[in-house]
């Protein structure tokens, strides 16, 4: 951690001496520019941890501000702190609402912009922990079940990964399309290089040209896009069909040419790239309907694989709920949870979530640690009744420790009891399985409010 990477950006030359001692002093690595185009060039080299900038430097008037959007736009975890000698709150509110980490004034307190940095840098290492954790975690998850169809899809990747064909993915929303996207780049030649994954439901219309292709800018430097990025990997586009017409026809002139120009560029850009597709709608229907050109289905549609609902595949879930809770206890270092694998809410649950759905759950209920066959059926019986419990719990859930995850889910839980049981503490204490006097001092601990 202490071998962290600090760019100080400043054009007065004693103040950068004396950030730069200070910072060295402290253990950290340091990099230095002394105005705006040297910053540039050291950012597009390479992106520091943390970031120290100046506002004001030889450009314009709030420069500073500019790389720090410059740095977000690259990597939005790295923790920027901005200093300014002009400093007014107008000034420190914009650059908080950029993205800064901090903001401090000339001249400043050593000790304070110390502790900022190290502050800094714990922020960043925790934000890649967590980002290599879930990769690392998805990375380890398997296709499971014994249902004909994943049985099936199961085979299906085993041969295509030899290939480098196109494959288009389809399957209602947290089915498992990444995972199975992932599994063929992990089975293919290409594993040694980039998995890079688009979202076409994420992007903002006006900026898919720039995700994809990259843009060249006016101050000589580019910003890569996905198919760069995946360059010799795998480029996943995610919804697919959420892509507007104009952007598939360019889509459809780089799998024709095997090349494109980036945004605001003149040269062609050669790439090597194997592309997966995938989709919660049925793209013949977009066809039909005008939001798909069919000319590119086919361009992308070489191989198909199709992933049911999980309420059709029925046969999966007993041997899901067993992987999850395993996978589960070993994450959190907890007591694997024995789930009933009859228990009729889960059978009879309608899924709308998939698999993500019936992981959240199993997730959710080991992490309360309920200690009967009871007390698991009863938190099963309330989350699946309660489908906006399922709405709110958070995707990273897995990337908090135990401690925090488990006071969220505990706070959601009595909440929704409570108000079940029109604040009837009695009532409530006796479903949960817990004393009336632990029950308060629960409530109490986790600041919810009694009411009557």
């Amino acid at each position: 951690i202490m071998s962290a990477e600090i760019l100080i950006v400043d054009d007065n030359a004693d103040i950068r001496n004396i950030i730069n001692e200070l910072i060295l002093d402290a253990g950290y690595k340091t990099r230095i520019a002394a105005n705006y185009n040297q910053a540039l060039t050291e950012i597009d080299n390479k992106l520091p941890d943390v970031a120290i900038l100046d506002v004001k430097l030889d450009k314009g008037d709030n420069d500073g501000i500019e790389l720090l959007s410059h740095i977000k736009s690259k990597n939005k975890d790295v923790p920027v702190i901005i200093i300014s000698g002009h400093a007014n709150i107008e000034m420190a509110i914009k650059s908080l609402q950029k993205g800064a980490f901090e903001f401090i004034e000339k001249p400043f307190d050593q000790e304070r912009l110390l502790n900022f940095v190290s502050r800094a840098v714990e922020n960043f290492n925790l934000k890649k922990q967590n980002k290599e954790y879930e990769t690392k975690l998805f990375s380890s998850y398997d296709l499971i079940g014994d249902s004909k169809n994943i049985l099936n899809i199961i085979d299906q990747i085993k041969k295509i990964s030899l290939t480098e064909s196109r494959v288009f993915i389809n399957g209602p929303s947290g089915s498992g399309k990444e995972l199975i996207a992932r599994k063929i780049h992990k089975n293919s030649s290409r594993n040694k290089s980039p998995f890079i994954i688009l979202n076409g439901a994420l992007l903002d219309s006006n900026k898919y040209e720039l995700e994809l292709f990259g843009e060249e800018k006016s101050n000589g430097s580019i910003s890569y896009g996905a198919l760069e990025k995946a360059n010799k990997g795998t480029l996943l586009i995610d919804q697919v069909s959420e892509i507007p017409l104009d952007i598939q026809s360019k889509i459809l002139r780089v799998l024709t040419d095997q090349k494109f120009k980036r945004v605001n560029g003149s040269n062609d850009v050669s790439v090597d790239v194997r592309l997966i597709c995938s989709s919660s709608k049925d793209l013949k229907d977009e066809i039909r309907i005008g939001n798909f050109r069919e000319d590119l289905f086919h361009r992308i549609n070489v191989f198909e694989i199709n992933i049911e609902p999980l309420n059709q595949r029925i046969s999966d879930i007993p041997l899901l709920i067993k992987y999850f809770s395993k996978k589960i206890s070993e994450n959190y270092n907890i007591k694997e949870l024995e789930v009933d694998p009859d228990n009729s809410y889960i059978l009879n649950h309608n899924w709308k979530g998939n698999v993500r759905e019936l992981r959240n759950l199993i997730e959710r209920v080991a992490i309360l640690q309920p200690d009967t066959k009871d007390k698991i059926s009863n938190i099963i019986k309330e989350s699946l009744k309660n489908d906006n419990i399922d709405n709110q719990i958070a995707e990273n859930s897995l990337s908090v420790p135990l401690k925090e995850a488990r006071e969220k889910f505990e706070k959601e839980y009595l909440t929704i009891q409570l108000k079940k049981f029109n604040g009837n503490i009695s009532k409530t204490a006796n479903f949960v399985g817990m004393e009336r006097s632990a029950l308060h001092r629960k409530l109490k601990g986790l600041g919810i409010k009694e009411f009557n």
